[in-house]
């Protein structure tokens, strides 16, 4: 196995009681690839190791694995002797639903004091389960890994404490015994900075959470109104079309013989478009065009009742649609004015508009269209 060394945690400040405290040093790591059924506590345990060393190492965000991930997982040489815990200190194992402050809680103790003895947590409401959490069950203070080349001496002299004090609050007399790893704890000194630090991020995480359920629950109101305003919209339409059916006079039906229609001008005119497909890159045209003075008077192709008289949005502008009886209607587009209003019945040759050029038009002229049953026919079939 190839052991790394990595390099020692930068000098601290002297101590104004507050500090901000590394990880602890890898050893060595074995390369591991996730198998079905795999958990981040499981492989820990099986392997002797502190889930969130495994995640540190394997540049974790969080506990959840993927089948085929690689982990890489840190564990030390055959022949260490397991890290030394201090005396008075606790070594506490996550359960699933655990939290900071519950395990605070039940030891009796503040989250502060707990946060000083683990100071590499990362989160004030996430906890693995699985992992280990340091309790101190005496004296209070920052409970710190002793990297490589380091002494209990040179930790009390970084934190302006005396040696002896250190020694004794960590059941040791011969500070030479201390081997890298082993856990030392500097009694009175807490993380407050730390600690500053993860109820910060605490906070951010509570804001943006409320501020995705705000944005939520804005949406949702959008919605519901939107679905509101819709149905208002579709009630109102079924009103308006109960009381068009209810105030359109009784309709006088006449019989329809092919040929008994009449042209819609009453003045000059020539055909510019017919019926039919009108070339390879144009829709296919559902009628004639009749091109004549802006002005000329449109007549009823035949008696009818109007069932539309106004404007189009698909084109047709100021429009005419007359019902003829027996599904057949004809429908006069383009006008620039309409000389009819829907309900009214017209006999053939009576004006019901004036040609112009509304919609969607080039120049002044008369679309006319022949619909049977709902299916555009060609007009010059019922034309003289």
């Amino acid at each position: 196995m190839a052991f790394a060394k990595l390099p020692p945690l930068s000098p601290l400040p002297l101590p104004e009681n507050t500090v901000e405290v590394g990880q602890a040093v890898k050893k060595g790591w074995v390369v591991y690839e996730v198998k079905p059924g795999d958990t981040l506590a499981g492989i820990a345990a099986r392997y002797g190791v502190d889930p969130r060393h495994i995640m540190w190492s394997s540049n974790l965000q969080s506990d959840r694995l993927q089948m085929g991930q690689r982990l890489l997982i840190p564990l030390v040489a055959v022949e260490d002797r397991p890290p030394r815990v201090p005396p008075g200190v606790e070594v506490y194992r996550v359960r699933p639903g655990d939290t900071l402050q519950g395990v605070a809680s039940r030891y009796g103790i503040s989250v502060l004091d707990l946060v000083s003895a683990n100071p590499s947590l990362e989160s004030l409401d996430r906890l693995v389960a699985g992992s280990v959490l340091y309790i101190p069950r005496k004296a209070k203070g920052l409970v710190v890994s002793l990297t490589e080349g380091q002494t209990l001496v040179d930790l009390a002299a970084r934190f302006g404490l005396s040696p002896v004090a250190v020694a004794r609050a960590n059941g040791v007399k011969d500070p030479l015994d201390l081997k890298p790893g082993d856990l030392v704890l500097l009694p009175g000194i807490q993380a407050k900075t730390t600690y500053q630090r993860l109820l910060a991020k605490q906070e951010a995480e509570r804001q943006a959470r409320l501020e995705a359920e705000r944005r939520r629950q804005e949406e949702l109101r959008r919605l519901a109104e939107e679905r509101r305003r819709q149905q208002a919209l579709a009630q109102q339409r079924a009103r308006q079309v109960q009381a068009q059916a209810q105030n359109r006079p009784q309709v006088r039906r006449v019989s329809y013989q092919e040929g008994g229609m009449r042209w819609p001008l009453a003045g000059g005119f020539r055909i510019t478009t017919y019926f039919g497909q009108r070339g390879a890159f144009q829709r296919y045209h559902t009628g004639i065009d009749l091109a004549a003075s802006y002005g000329t008077p449109i007549v009823a192709a035949k008696a009818g009742q109007v069932e539309v008289a106004g404007w189009s949005a698909v084109g047709y502008g100021f429009h005419v649609v007359l019902d003829h009886g027996g599904g057949v209607e004809t429908l006069y587009a383009h006008m620039s004015r309409i000389a009819v209003r829907a309900g009214q019945w017209v006999e053939a040759g009576e004006v019901i508009g004036y040609v112009g050029s509304t919609g969607w038009s080039t120049g002044p002229h008369l679309h006319f269209e022949v619909r049977v049953g709902g299916v555009a026919r060609n007009p010059l079939a019922y034309l003289p």
